[in-house]
C-alpha cells in the first residue's frame, strides 16, 4: 500500500474484512468476475486487496504474514461460517445467475421475517451471504 496520507484517509472510509484464502489468484478472480469487486492491489500469491464499495476484503494467501502459524502452533485457515453479507434485489436471479457460472451454494433460498437469504462458497470455502431485504 502506498504512504500517501491521502490513500490512508480513503481506506479508513472502508469496511475492511480479512479473509484466509489457499489460492489468491482464485479469489481474486471469483470476487471480481461473480461478485463485483475492483482490485484494489494484487500481491499474489500472497495477498490481494479488492473492493466493492464501502467494502474491502483482504485476501491473505499461505504465504502472507496473516497466514503465520500462531505461538501456538494453529494456522490460520479458510471456512468457517463469518461472512461477508451482500444485499441483493433479486436472490432468484442472482443465485441462477451463480449456479450457472458453477459457483457452490451451502443450502438452498431460506425466507425468513427479514428477508431471504442463501450461503454461498468462495474457492476456499469462505462463506458469502447474499441477502435480499423483506418487500423488495
Amino acid at each position: 500500500m502506498s504512504s500517501n496520507p491521502e490513500d490512508l484517509a480513503n481506506v479508513k472510509d472502508l469496511v475492511s474484512v480479512r479473509y484466509m484464502v489457499d489460492d489468491v489468484d482464485a479469489a481474486v478472480d471469483f470476487y471480481t468476475k461473480h461478485l463485483g469487486f475492483t482490485v484494489r492491489m494484487n500481491a499474489a500469491p500472497a495477498f490481494a486487496d479488492v473492493a466493492r464499495g464501502q467494502l474491502r476484503l483482504l485476501l491473505s494467501g499461505p504465504a502472507s504474514s496473516a497466514g503465520r502459524p500462531m505461538p501456538d502452533g494453529a494456522v490460520p485457515a479458510p471456512g468457517g461460517w463469518n461472512r461477508i453479507h451482500l444485499v441483493v434485489s433479486d436472490i432468484a436471479a442472482e443465485v441462477d445467475r451463480l449456479r450457472a457460472a458453477g459457483v457452490p451454494f451451502r443450502n438452498d433460498i431460506v425466507k425468513g421475517p427479514g428477508g431471504q437469504q442463501i450461503l454461498m462458497e468462495d474457492p476456499a470455502g469462505n462463506v458469502v451471504e447474499l441477502f435480499q431485504p423483506a418487500g423488495t
